[in-house]
């Protein structure tokens, strides 16, 4: 049964998780990028994220008036879609209205994201796992860049290649970082705007290529 009042809007809680692994070797890695997603949203909010259920650690809070839950899974990466599920179960969230995924992604530049209702995982082993225990590709996913923003002539001259596990995995350097931290309030607040008013006018205002 649907969670809505009398005006058909909808009540019950919803559901923020971001990915990464846990352990302090990870703290500052691009892969963890979704983890500091939900940290600053927590710090804006005012709650701390240390509830340990579903084999993850929560924050409970309210945003535009919605129970928000944020969440981290400690199921490493690769198996984010278990913790994910249990989640689901336990807090009776419908997937495909209720739950928004935050996590990095190679393919977007460094001070960037993006916001996209369906997809394939293209790689990411955390968004595959969260496919599998959906069954489905149809969830609300906000990816950050971590992409490095090299010009074209400098790719040429290095012989690049995408940056792969060993990139994803090495803590930032402190100017990356910083890049980072800027685009972490952006997220914040597009995240906002998507349990305000729905993912369609959150990707009309942020999903502009000027961000």
């Amino acid at each position: 049964m649907e969670d809505t009042n009398d005006s058909g809007v909808r009540t019950g809680p919803f559901l923020v998780v971001g990915l990464g692994n846990p352990g302090l070797e990870y703290l500052w890695t691009p892969h963890n990028a979704g983890f500091m997603a939900i940290d600053r949203i927590a710090e804006q909010e005012g709650v701390v994220v240390a509830n340990r259920r579903c084999r993850a650690v929560t924050a409970t809070c309210r945003i535009a008036g919605r129970e928000t839950i944020l969440a981290k899974p400690e199921t490493f990466m690769n198996l984010s879609g278990l913790s994910l599920a249990g989640l689901i179960r336990e807090f009776e969230v419908d997937p495909a209205r209720d739950l928004l995924v935050i996590y990095d992604e190679l393919d977007l530049v460094l001070g960037t994201f993006k916001i996209r209702e369906r997809g394939s995982p293209a790689g990411h082993n955390g968004a595959r796992s969260v496919t599998n225990a959906l069954g489905s590709q149809d969830w609300l996913r906000l990816r950050i860049g971590v992409g490095l923003d090299l010009p074209p002539e400098a790719k040429e001259e290095v012989g690049w290649k995408r940056p792969g596990r060993d990139y994803l995995l090495s803590p930032m350097r402190k100017a990356d970082l910083g890049k980072l931290d800027e685009v972490l309030d952006k997220v914040a607040t597009a995240t906002r705007r998507i349990i305000q008013d729905g993912p369609g006018p959150a990707m009309n205002e942020f999903n502009r290529k000027e961000q």
